[in-house]
């Protein structure tokens, strides 16, 4: 029979998937946006309904759809969710284990989490693989998957080359697709054609005669998950000014999704295109008392390349903006898979051919280690600066990236330890690891700089670079005290004398050191005081590049998160909304109207309303 297989409807794809391999499946879904929904649902489908069969799932990072915190956060987000995700055809074993329904003859297993969606989730928890991204292939062929099931793009016909490419997620596939190869391995590989979905050629490209099943009907329309974009606060611009000055021209450059990964993106489009006004904004930051590792303020001459386990749409702003330009074999940037709003995915789609031919999607053993072609690799990656964030650090340099000390895991160790270990073995490399100094909840703010922690992510053999909003900590090859004082300047000043108690305690720093002065002052109000004049200019936007928000949705947020910082005390939402009661509600009239609270019916809903006015005046007294 000729491959693929063509159906139109994912039911009798799924029958024939349990005609070919039997009772029993295993299915191996990429991480993330390359997931072939509508196969795994109707496959589901098919399992839930007969206890006969049985299904297991092995993946990483299932998109979900975000939950409302309550209901104040259920107005905002409904629109939202409308906008951004409708039509996205939500994976229906995710809504099982999250209601905590999941059949018992299926279950899922992961590597990596969406941060912080399973913390309460016991069948989540249970059934988590600690891995590196890299040895991820091996694990799932020793599962003894029998299906993978992936989204494809397709090229029109009219155009030369492989019909049909892995898009997204090269990242594992072709791994997969090779051990099969080999004789390593005996799966079905099933595709699922969407053609919102960019088609990428290169490493990403794939012959038709490796897929066995294809589902190409009407769901091919679907929408894809769009990620919306996060605003970037003060504290991670101030971490990401001091990331953007450790970066050298005609280097490489590696940075993850997110507001931090637009906030060091921004800083370096500012390095390069208004060179003076990131001198001066340097300036009004934290001194550094010699402790800088290097520091290059220059605008790019050279330019950077891109080494980075994913595509993520700064780079494109970084490209467009004439930093990303140094090319190595005709490529400016690769990456093993991608994931990001849907405008992202229609720029890639749009982009000039010549163009999208210098991004090379490949194989995430390509990007995250040296060995297989390791003279190429180091070609590429001269100077190479791998930007991570980091949830906590202690004061001797280790850092907590994935878990807590309980074992609840957070996301997943993924790529930041091979990041880390290839730091140490390229020649003029450095790892960066970017931690906010601190954390608050339910009212409570904590140090995220901790004197010991009951789990590590990256152990301090490993210690390099840690940056915080409050400045660099240059930690690779100091001696323990030296690590402990350069941390300590990093610190927020609230927790600074506490830790450095502690370390005196264990003796691993002389008894009558202390913190220099121009570390005291280290706390939230001294970065908006450094910073707050340039944001207000438009400098430093809260949105660097483009927002998925509405103007009056981009106000509505930090009032929301105003309130949500309260929502564990009934007095302090009770005072926030006294203050609202006083608050004219002429400044905030589409604001309430984008919240149904211009006429209120009831007393819960003039109690939203007035907390909305109650943030509103708190938010504007705090700009003054």
């Amino acid at each position: 029979m000729d491959k693929p297989q063509t159906f139109t409807r994912a039911d009798a794809l799924a029958d024939a998937i349990i005609e070919q391999v039997g009772p029993h499946i295993v299915l191996a879904l990429p991480l993330g946006l390359g997931k072939a929904n509508h196969v795994a649902n109707a496959l589901y489908e098919r399992v839930a309904a007969d206890t006969s069969l049985s299904l297991r799932i092995l993946t990483a990072l299932t998109l979900e759809k975000p939950v409302p915190r309550n209901e104040l956060h259920k107005r905002f987000m409904a629109p939202v969710t409308d906008r951004l995700f409708g039509g996205y055809p939500e994976l229906q074993y995710a809504l099982a284990r999250r209601r905590g329904t999941l059949p018992a003859n299926i279950r899922v297993e992961e590597f990596f989490f969406l941060a912080g969606s399973q913390l309460g989730n016991d069948s989540a928890q249970q059934d988590h693989i600690c891995a590196n991204y890299t040895h991820a292939p091996d694990y799932l062929l020793a599962r003894g998957i029998n299906v993978l099931g992936q989204l494809l793009a397709e090229r029109p016909a009219e155009r030369h080359g492989s019909r049909f490419s892995l898009s997204c997620n090269p990242d594992l596939t072709g791994e997969m697709l090779a051990a099969r190869r080999a004789g390593q391995a005996d799966f079905l590989f099933v595709g699922e054609i969407n053609d919102e979905l960019p088609y990428m050629a290169g490493g990403a490209s794939l012959d038709d005669g490796e897929i066995d099943l294809l589902l190409a009907g009407e769901t091919r329309n679907s929408p894809l998950f769009g990620a919306p974009k996060e605003p970037v606060p003060l504290s991670e611009y101030a971490a990401a000014l001091q990331v953007a000055r450790l970066i050298p021209d005609g280097g490489t450059l590696q940075i993850g999704i997110g507001s931090m990964g637009d906030a060091v993106a921004h800083a370096l489009i500012l390095r390069h295109r208004d060179n003076a006004l990131f001198r001066t904004l340097l300036e009004h930051l934290p001194g550094v008392d010699g402790q800088l590792p290097e520091n290059h303020l220059e605008p790019f001459r050279l330019g950077l390349h891109g080494v980075s386990e994913m595509l993520v749409e700064a780079f494109l702003d970084l490209r467009d903006a004439g930093v990303l330009t140094r090319e190595v074999d005709g490529k400016i940037l690769r990456a093993a898979f991608f994931l990001g709003s849907r405008a992202f995915y229609e720029r890639l789609r749009e982009m000039d051919p010549a163009l999208l031919d210098k991004l090379e999607m490949c194989s995430v053993l390509d990007v995250n280690e040296l060995y297989g072609d390791e003279q190429s690799k180091r070609r590429q990656r001269v100077g190479a600066r791998f930007v991570n964030k980091g949830m906590m650090a202690t004061l001797l340099g280790d850092v907590v990236s994935d878990g807590l000390e309980n074992g609840r895991v957070v996301s997943g160790v993924g790529g930041q330890y091979n990041f880390v270990s290839q730091a140490f073995a390229l020649r003029d490399a450095r790892a960066i690891i970017i931690i906010p100094a601190t954390r608050s909840k339910d009212g409570k703010t904590t140090s995220n700089i901790l004197w010991q922690y009951g789990n590590t992510t990256i152990p301090r053999h490993l210690r390099d670079i840690i940056v915080t909003e409050y400045g660099v900590a240059d930690l690779r090859g100091r001696s323990d005290a030296q690590v402990i004082a350069a941390m300590l300047n990093i610190c927020d000043s609230r927790f600074q004398e506490a830790l450095l108690r502690q370390a005196k305690q264990a003796g691993k720093i002389a008894s009558d050191y202390r913190i220099p002065a121009s570390f005291r002052d280290n706390t939230p109000t001294a970065v908006r005081r450094r910073l707050q004049h340039v944001a207000h200019n438009g400098q430093l936007p809260p949105f660097p590049f483009g927002s998925n928000f509405t103007d009056v949705e981009q106000r509505l947020l930090p009032l929301l998160a105003e309130i949500q910082q309260r929502a564990h005390s009934k007095r302090q939402l009770a005072t926030l909304a006294w203050r609202g009661l006083r608050q004219p509600a002429a400044a905030a009239e589409e604001i309430l109207e984008r919240m149904q609270l211009a006429s209120p019916r009831g007393v819960k809903e003039k109690f939203f309303r007035y907390l909305l006015l109650g943030a509103l005046a708190r938010t504007l007294a705090g700009q003054e």
